[in-house]
């Protein structure tokens, strides 16, 4: 009898503890971020200094548990052609997964826009943290989106590898 108590207050920990792992990943830890909290803004072409481009109807969220959590969505009157005429493209830029209840980001469906050639991703701001640049996604209908996007310096400095003179020296921890 005891064993099968045991058992049972076992299975209970491990059932609230999943629960537990699964709300903080999933709803704890992000925040609502306010349209006048962010300034949506691409790179021109030929600079390094981003501009701020005309959006609205601007919904976000972010966490300070990681840099790699910012998504937002707005939308805008620029053109995909205007802007891949005016501003940096960033390549090989693949969308992360927004958590389920953050509705209007779907990583799958912006991943196939880009696929298609109906969606370019843009610079937004270089090291937004360290190792980690803001890219935005500019879709055919005027729609867009914003995640951050783990950059070469910020893999080496990841992984360990050394990062060259390439890449600004890592903050003080």
């Amino acid at each position: 009898m005891t064993g099968k108590i045991l058992a049972l207050a076992i299975l209970v920990c491990a059932v609230v503890a999943g629960g537990a792992m699964y709300y903080l990943q999933v709803y704890a830890f992000y925040e609502e971020v306010a349209e006048n909290d962010v300034e949506i803004a691409l790179v021109p072409l030929g600079s390094d200094t981003a501009e701020p481009i005309p959006y609205e109807t601007f919904e976000g969220i972010d966490a300070n548990s990681s840099p790699i959590r910012f998504r937002a969505c707005f939308h805008t009157e620029l053109t995909l052609s205007e802007a891949a005429e005016t501003y940096k493209l960033y390549p090989d830029a693949a969308p992360r997964v927004a958590p389920g209840w953050f509705s209007c980001f779907d990583a799958d469906a912006i991943g196939e826009m880009i696929e298609d050639g109906r969606a370019d991703v843009f610079l937004g701001q270089r090291n937004i943290a360290y190792g980690v640049d803001r890219v935005i996604a500019i879709t055919e209908e005027g729609r867009g989106y914003v995640w951050h996007e783990v950059n070469e310096c910020g893999d080496k400095a990841y992984d360990g590898t050394p990062l060259g003179e390439d890449c600004p020296p890592p903050p003080e921890s």
